[in-house]
């Protein structure tokens, strides 16, 4: 009799749940996956390779292109990295807009991932509801940086500007009549804050909503119930952080264990897991988005009674303000030198990790002394969690593997950099 050989199967890039640039070898026995090879690289930026051409300032708005989801926070590390080989102070109000803009980004982060995730296993109405309230956090990214995605706010030494005193309105049209524009319109028209805050209150209901659909839902279960399941010993050793890592027990978190900025003063718990399953993976993100709403609504409250500088005063760092260069020489010297030259760091090397919605996500910087990084290196958290991918989809079928990739929460800017 012939021998029955494996089957190989590719999944993806053009797969949905590949998400685009993800190839997956697969090897079959029938349906059941006995080996699952990920394929990388067919999204490389060259971002490493780029800094080292850059200034230092001219390099930050790359971070943002790494995890396009999760665009303030991948900023956040890098000024990190950049303030400790400095030694810069950063104002405090800085702090506060920083810590408050990276759990919007959580927020921005875990919305699209819960969305997308719904959607791969075959719940449509989920990525609808988290569309919802993703466009709200944008319009709090426009209002405070021009862009919606690709914001480049965070700044070494602070953030790019204070937060405006109002927010945009919707203009009537031919699509929206004066009723409807009137009611869009309700909750913005006081300021940032004012709309922030309108938006804290809000979430948690919301978020009752996607736990209705999904959280007891029966299908939901049978698709991610102990599948996909680590240890947390596994973990640990994996290289797993974030959510991944907090999924399988392991309550760990930057936030708390080496917090920075101001996290040390906010007030919340970190979710962890029992099983170590994809639907533990679930409910850990769940909660940390009401988590999140919890610390933004304190950065509120804080920012509200709190005026003050929100970028260092060093101009060889920070630009001075547009009068300032306007009317003294001076400081149109700073911002001359500053824009065409930028700031020297002193030789030395530093790393700088955040609690990135993804897990821990590290800018590792080796200075020489010139304008430019000698060398940048990216710890991005999705690259361990996809080597893990054989690990966890051995033994399960193939519509099992959609599940782990979903559970992974994988993005390939930052995994092919």
């Amino acid at each position: 009799m012939a021998d029955i050989k494996n089957y190989t199967l590719n999944l993806g890039p053009q797969h949905p749940a590949a998400h685009g640039v993800l190839r997956l070898v697969l090897e079959l026995d029938g349906e059941v996956v006995q080996r699952a090879d990920p394929h990388i690289g067919l999204l490389h930026r060259a971002t490493e390779k780029l800094a080292e051409s850059k200034t230092y300032i001219q390099s930050l708005p790359y971070m943002d292109r790494l995890d396009y989801v999760s665009m303030m926070s991948n900023e956040h590390a890098y000024c990190l990295a950049i303030e400790k080989m400095m030694g810069i102070d950063v104002p405090e109000r800085a702090q506060y807009i920083r810590v408050m803009y990276a759990e919007i980004t959580r927020l921005l982060n875990h919305l699209l991932w819960l969305g997308c995730h719904g959607f791969d296993c075959g719940a449509m109405n989920i990525l609808i509801y988290c569309f919802r309230e993703r466009e709200d956090l944008f319009d709090m990214y426009e209002a405070v940086s021009g862009a919606r995605m690709h914001a480049a706010y965070f700044r070494p030494g602070g953030v790019y500007r204070d937060l405006p005193d109002t927010m945009p309105q919707y203009k009537a049209s031919k699509v929206r009549n004066a009723k409807s524009v009137a009611r869009l319109n309700e909750n913005r028209q006081g300021s940032l804050l004012d709309f922030i805050d309108d938006f804290t209150q809000r979430f948690p209901k919301l978020v009752d909503e996607y736990e209705t659909l999904l959280t007891d839902n029966r299908i939901w279960k049978q698709r991610l119930v102990d599948v996909g399941i680590v240890t947390p010993e596994r973990a640990k050793n994996l290289g797993f952080s974030g959510a991944m890592l907090r999924g399988s027990g392991v309550a760990w978190d930057l936030r708390k264990h080496q917090p920075y900025d101001v996290y040390d003063r906010m007030d919340f718990d970190i979710p962890v897991g029992k099983t170590g399953d994809c639907y533990d993976r679930y409910l850990v993100r769940v909660e940390e988005m009401r988590q999140s709403n919890r610390i933004i609504k304190q950065c509120v409250d804080w920012l509200r009674v709190n005026p003050g500088p929100v970028i260092t005063d060093n101009h060889k760092v920070a630009a001075p303000s547009r009068e300032g260069m306007k009317s003294n020489m001076e400081e149109l010297i700073h911002h001359f030198k500053l824009f065409t030259e930028g700031f020297h760091v002193p030789e030395g090397e530093a790393y700088a990790a955040v609690e990135h919605p993804k897990g821990e996500f590290g800018i590792y910087l080796v200075s020489d002394g010139a304008n430019k990084p000698y060398r940048l290196k990216i710890r991005a958290p999705g690259f361990a969690h996809l080597a893990a991918m054989d690990e966890m989809a051995r033994g399960h079928m193939i519509a099992d593997t959609v599940a782990v990739i979903g559970t992974m929460d994988i993005v390939f800017g930052e995994i092919d950099r």
